[in-house]
């Protein structure tokens, strides 16, 4: 048996979400259903972090495991011709049969894109989040710095969340600009259900001048959803990289690729 790692991008607009369900068209089940046809078995992938319904990737991470002797040339362009145009494998190559797209990961890193402008942009539409108030981009990285290190994130967690507790440790953030683009960068151990869309979602008010820049810290402090801002939308979140130890060999995707910093 081989163990094959692939990297793939999608626009999530048309999907509701990652994982294979049977009530919808999901990525995971697109992309397992041209691999089959390229392995002409089943294939089963695993990823290495899963998103949700409208949810976009350049760099989402999976592997399979197959007995079947391809190019890794054939599970990257060959797949890609079975895929729709929002579903891309931009890399193939075979890995150690220790490898786990999820469980060998140390870290996920996501950006979180506002297009700041009083008219929104059709050729952005469903693939950027529209803030048309100015957005004061400082206030929200200094705030932002208090979401470092380890913290309990219940604020930040969606109803939902089947995570057993909400400690995750944040290891890099930052809220940037270029131009009308507002970026919001995160870097965590891991993530909770919906906590990017809602940091993004608190960001956004301190960016308003309706909150403090104290309020992140605050809302750590209650952890308290229900005190928090509203879901920021699903259309501005891109799952960027996951991240390895340097012996897994998977390159990374660097963050000028993300809608073109």
């Amino acid at each position: 048996m081989k163990r094959i790692a692939l990297c793939v991008e999608y626009l999530g607009t048309n999907y509701c979400g990652w994982q294979r369900q049977k009530h919808c068209v999901s990525v995971q089940g697109e992309l397992e259903k041209a691999l089959s046809n390229i392995a002409a078995t089943d294939i089963s992938l695993h990823c290495a972090g899963r998103t949700d319904t409208g949810v976009h990737s350049v760099g989402q991470i999976v592997h399979f495991e197959t007995d079947v002797d391809r190019p890794v040339v054939a599970w990257v362009q060959g797949v890609n011709t079975k895929l729709p145009g929002d579903i891309r494998v931009s890399w193939a190559k075979v890995v150690d049969e220790d490898f786990h797209a999820r469980f060998s990961a140390v870290a996920r890193q996501y950006r979180y894109v506002i297009f700041n402008r009083d008219v929104h942009s059709a050729a952005l539409h469903n693939r950027v989040t529209w803030e048309p108030y100015k957005l004061d981009v400082n206030k929200m990285h200094q705030a932002a710095q208090d979401l470092l290190g380890e913290n309990d994130f219940s604020s930040f967690r969606a109803s939902s969340c089947q995570a057993s507790h909400a400690m995750r440790e944040v290891q890099l953030v930052s809220v940037s600009r270029k131009g009308d683009m507002v970026f919001i960068d995160i870097q965590a151990n891991a993530f909770l259900h919906h906590m990017v869309r809602n940091i993004a979602g608190a960001l956004i008010e301190i960016g308003k001048e309706r909150k403090s820049i104290d309020w992140i810290a605050e809302l750590l402090e209650i952890k308290d959803r229900r005190a928090s801002a509203p879901t920021a939308p699903a259309s501005g979140l891109y799952f960027v990289n996951a991240l390895y130890p340097e012996e897994c060999g998977i390159p990374q995707v660097a963050l000028n690729e993300v809608l073109w910093q």
